[in-house]
């Protein structure tokens, strides 16, 4: 049946889907503190809050102070740069799959729409709603996968965290019997401190500990 060609085509009111591969997204989180004015009648003195506060305080010709850069070990360490590995591999498998996807739907439309002159109103309405079925399956799927990658790429981290790193670290603390160890990201040093950064030597021990390990298969690889 040739489609009147007065009748309003559904093809027309198509709008373009954006189809989306979704990727691991950090967000950090900043807590912002704010502080009021107060009236100083309706507050009691600093000395009465403080009264039952301990007298104790840490002697800082005992302490033992050590700074560890985790940003440094997460790029140099060899299990991480592997595991790192792992990963890239299957967002350059999802990218892919994503690419070859586009590119039938693209086929698929420019087809639906050349047949529009051809095609019954029903018979083309059935084509258009097929078509964005599969652009909304194709956007759930390649989602479903981004985040079963994600999400299996922080249970490996957890797992290198806990089973490896963190003894590491506690061994370290207690052979040099520190007192306090400090990120290194936030911490600032002078020139003359260098001994109390203790990435490398981290870094040095994990690699002799642990060199790889196994990422589950995501979902869909």
């Amino acid at each position: 049946m040739v489609k009147n060609s007065t009748e309003k085509s559904p093809i027309k009111q198509y709008k373009k889907t954006g189809i989306i591969a979704a990727a691991a997204v950090i967000v950090a989180v900043l807590g912002v503190w704010a502080v009021g004015a107060l009236n100083s009648e309706k507050t009691a003195p600093v000395s009465a809050v403080i009264e039952e506060i301990s007298e104790d305080a840490a002697n800082g010709a005992n302490l033992r102070i050590a700074v560890i850069r985790m940003d440094a070990i997460q790029a140099q360490a060899n299990v991480l740069k592997n595991l790192r590995e792992q990963k890239e591999k299957y967002e350059n498998k999802l990218r892919d799959d994503l690419t070859s996807q586009q590119k039938k739907l693209e086929k698929e439309k420019a087809e639906i729409e050349k047949s529009q002159d051809v095609l019954s109103q029903e018979a083309l309405q059935r084509r258009v709603v097929d078509y964005q079925n599969k652009v909304t399956k194709l956007q759930r799927d390649l989602t479903e996968r981004a985040q079963s990658v994600e999400m299996l790429y922080q249970k490996a981290l957890n797992e290198i965290q806990t089973k490896h790193l963190d003894p590491i670290i506690e061994g370290v603390i207690a052979k040099k019997k520190l007192s306090l160890v400090i990120d290194g990201r936030m911490a600032r040093m002078g020139a003359n401190a260098g001994d109390l950064d203790i990435t490398d030597e981290v870094v040095k021990a994990l690699d002799k500990k642990v060199s790889k390990i196994k990422m589950e298969t995501p979902k869909g690889f």
